[in-house]
């Protein structure tokens, strides 16, 4: 017999998370003042209409925003064969010699990526792919070939003693996302990155953070508002459409997440009112409380969440969120550890019980998308007229559309 929450996630409708998007309200360029964007505020059923610089005003005294400080490398490169064919190549994660990224960037000579591919047809097996970039006045010889044909796993080595970031740098341009239909532009390198990205490795900006400028940080420390940064790589995943008719069938991509010391310790102090800037602190946050469950009781010390892990549980067998905070403080004091480095596929639907996150600030998503169906599972079916409501009154949608401030329903 299937488990209750099964059930419920199986009879989840997929076309019940649609919304017409017209074309011409994607923004395709953001705002000249990344600030002055529209800021719905959806609290207590209730809907509002401001501005983002309304932002620290609206957010309780106390409130601890954590923030994804992931900067987007120039992942996409192309590069041209004898025959006249381009190849596409977009980096992914890093399998050797480090899967973790932060180590990844500083490899030198030779590394090992999973990629995806574009054009692959016309990239045969033993084929080598080679190109000459120039760094720091030197030339330097690219040589790409395949380390698993069928993984997509894609080899890239280089001649000159620099790290890996300086060659894809050189390399590669800023990945704008598909939906925007348009070629990145030189501006792009500087529109498309938060004002706090700090840790190279994302393909896909956070961009509910895009919106944030010095003026609103020193608005948000006047207001007694705290902030606290993590580290999570988005992946390309972040764009795969749900083209399953059960959801829960969706593969989720795997993303790695990086969370100091320092930042638990925070999390703790202020675990009451913690809101994300962006989904990916969401979902960073909610797998940090499931490592914890799992550390609390004492299944592993691995941190990787897999996409279904939090459904299965009784509410009686889970620990608080002091108590699973404090388990993973507790581990890393033991292990003397001075930051966390896991991987997560958590997939937060309709039926999720969030458990450190009482509100959420992010852009307007893709109509049938797996943030969709994150915002339903916040604020419930009150989804639709949020949309609506945006729509209605001319905001901008997706990546560098306007913003909202999202409080949690309450159950």
């Amino acid at each position: 017999m299937k488990n209750d929450w099964l059930e419920k996630a199986e009879s989840i409708q997929l076309e019940a998370y649609f919304y017409d998007l017209p074309d011409e309200r994607i923004a395709r360029y953001p705002l000249q003042n990344r600030d002055e964007s529209k800021l719905l505020i959806y609290k207590d059923e209730k809907i509002s209409h401001q501005h983002f610089t309304d932002l620290p005003a609206a957010l309780p005294s106390g409130t601890l925003l954590v923030f994804n400080d992931t900067k987007v490398i120039p992942a996409r490169a192309y590069f041209q064969k004898d025959t006249g064919a381009t190849i596409e190549i977009l980096l992914l994660h890093p399998e050797s010699p480090s899967r973790v990224i932060s180590e990844a960037m500083i490899v030198k000579h030779s590394c090992v990526w999973e990629c995806m591919i574009g054009n692959k047809k016309r990239w045969k097996r033993n084929d080598t792919l080679t190109t000459v970039l120039e760094i720091n006045s030197r030339q330097v010889i690219l040589k790409v070939d395949y380390a698993d044909y069928e993984k997509n796993h894609v080899r890239l080595s280089w001649d000159k003693d620099l790290v890996f970031l300086e060659i894809v740098q050189a390399l590669g341009e800023i990945p704008l996302p598909p939906y925007l239909n348009r070629e990145t532009e030189e501006a792009d390198k500087q529109t498309y990155q938060t004002v706090y990205a700090n840790h190279d490795g994302a393909v896909a900006a956070p961009t509910a953070g895009l919106h944030f400028t010095e003026r609103i940080f020193q608005q948000l420390e006047a207001k007694g508002i705290q902030k606290s940064f993590l580290t999570l790589h988005v992946g390309a995943g972040t764009f795969q459409p749900i083209k399953v008719s059960s959801v829960t069938e969706h593969r989720m991509h795997s993303e790695q997440i990086v969370f100091t010391r320092k930042v638990i310790g925070e999390l703790l102090e202020n675990r009451n009112m913690i809101v994300p800037v962006g989904t990916t602190s969401m979902r960073s946050l909610e797998s940090l409380y499931w490592f914890g469950v799992k550390l609390y009781r004492s299944e592993t010390t691995e941190f990787h969440i897999e996409k279904l892990y939090p459904y299965p549980f009784d509410e009686h067998e889970l620990p608080s969120a002091k108590e699973s905070l404090q388990a993973i403080a507790d581990y890393m004091d033991s292990s003397k550890l001075d930051f966390l480095v896991g991987e997560t596929e958590i997939f937060i639907f309709p039926g999720y019980q969030f458990r450190l996150c009482k509100g959420l600030i992010t852009n307007y998503h893709q109509p049938g998308s797996t943030l969709i169906l994150l915002v339903a599972a916040l604020v419930g079916e009150r989804w639709k007229g949020i949309y609506s409501e945006a729509m209605d009154n001319g905001y901008r949608f997706l990546s560098y559309g306007d913003s909202s401030l999202l409080w949690a329903q309450q159950r």
